[in-house]
């Protein structure tokens, strides 16, 4: 849990505030508070905050202890409460694949989609960037698309159908569960499918500008030879420039901008005033809008995104949740 040990400091320093100002003077050093303060120091791998709160345990008076410990359960209580929603769900160790390998392209929000499904779930993959020119890395496969996953020997395709064939594998309970809410999650899935993802071209390749940028992303992070870089960034910023116009008309949109906030803005509403789509935790709805966003987040659409419409907190709270790559390096 990224932040949980400094946010469980800075409750414990405005609890031990709150006691001190009350007048407190004597030493103490209540045995569960050092018990707190140490677990939150492990937490970090590190026992600076133990020293830090040394000289502060030793200001207290005997008379302070009780109204401490309640206020250190209170505390505990609340990050204890934090953790629990921000955490990862891995599937049982008997039911975790032990060989998955994803064919991607790296910018790709359907491999994206894949891939923030294999992370929130902490299962581990290998990644084979595919050269999008040769494709000679999925020679092998009739499929010429990505993504392609390998899930001990057997292969999977297309984003979807890749995560439903997932989650029956790694998520039985979850397969017998029906009713609203996973009609809701169904639903919204869709939705990511046949309109967000199509919502996504005409913004990144908006202009010449945006679109450079775009490419810059692409060939710095995709299986490009040094030629096909420069190739690929300017050729293919233009190509797609004039693309994107073309798919503007394909699925009738005037305004990429508004268009892109819109279905921002769409996604919030859906929300309803809760943190995910599933509650207290993500579920595939939030994995899918989440992945599919995720490779345009940094770029200038979608900080004009961020700043101009209310999924924000939304996005930050799956980032922390999703949490780092479960991805094996080479």
């Amino acid at each position: 849990m990224r932040g949980a040990s400094s946010f469980t400091s800075s409750v414990l320093s405005r609890t031990l505030a709150t006691v001190h100002d009350r007048g407190a003077a004597a030493a103490l050093q209540p045995r569960s508070l050092r018990v707190a303060l140490f677990c939150s120091s492990r937490t970090n791998n590190s026992y600076t905050r133990l020293r830090w709160f040394s000289p502060v345990l030793t200001s207290f008076s005997r008379s302070s202890a009780r109204a401490v410990s309640l206020g250190l359960a209170g505390a505990v209580a609340s990050v204890a409460t934090a953790a629990s929603v921000y955490a990862k769900e891995p599937p049982p160790a008997e039911i975790m694949p032990k060989d998955v390998v994803l064919y991607q392209y790296e910018a790709c929000p359907f491999c994206n989609k894949v891939k923030a499904f294999l992370d929130y779930y902490d299962i581990p993959y290998k990644v084979v960037e595919v050269n999008p020119i040769s494709k000679k890395e999925i020679k092998w496969s009739d499929y010429k698309k990505v993504p392609i996953l390998m899930v001990n020997g057997e292969q999977l395709v297309d984003s979807s159908a890749i995560i439903d064939k997932l989650s029956e594998k790694v998520l039985p309970k979850k397969m017998i569960n029906s009713g609203a809410n996973e009609d809701e999650e169904t639903k919204w899935r869709r939705w990511v499918d046949n309109h967000l993802v199509h919502v996504l071209s005409p913004n990144i390749y908006r202009n010449i500008s945006e679109a450079l940028e775009s490419f810059d992303y692409i060939t710095s992070n995709g299986n490009f030879s040094f030629t096909e870089k420069i190739t690929v960034k300017y050729a293919g910023a233009a190509a797609m420039y004039f693309v994107s116009k073309n798919l503007k008309k394909k699925y009738n949109i005037t305004d990429e901008r508004a268009a892109l906030y819109e279905a921002a803005e769409t996604w919030v509403d859906a929300l309803n005033g809760r943190n995910f789509l599933g509650g207290s935790k993500p579920n595939l709805a939030d994995l899918a809008v989440f992945g599919v966003l995720r490779p345009i987040r940094y770029l200038r659409s979608g900080r004009d995104m961020v700043e101009h419409t209310r999924i924000g907190e939304w996005y930050s709270r799956m980032e922390e949740v999703v949490g780092e790559s479960s991805r094996i390096k080479a």
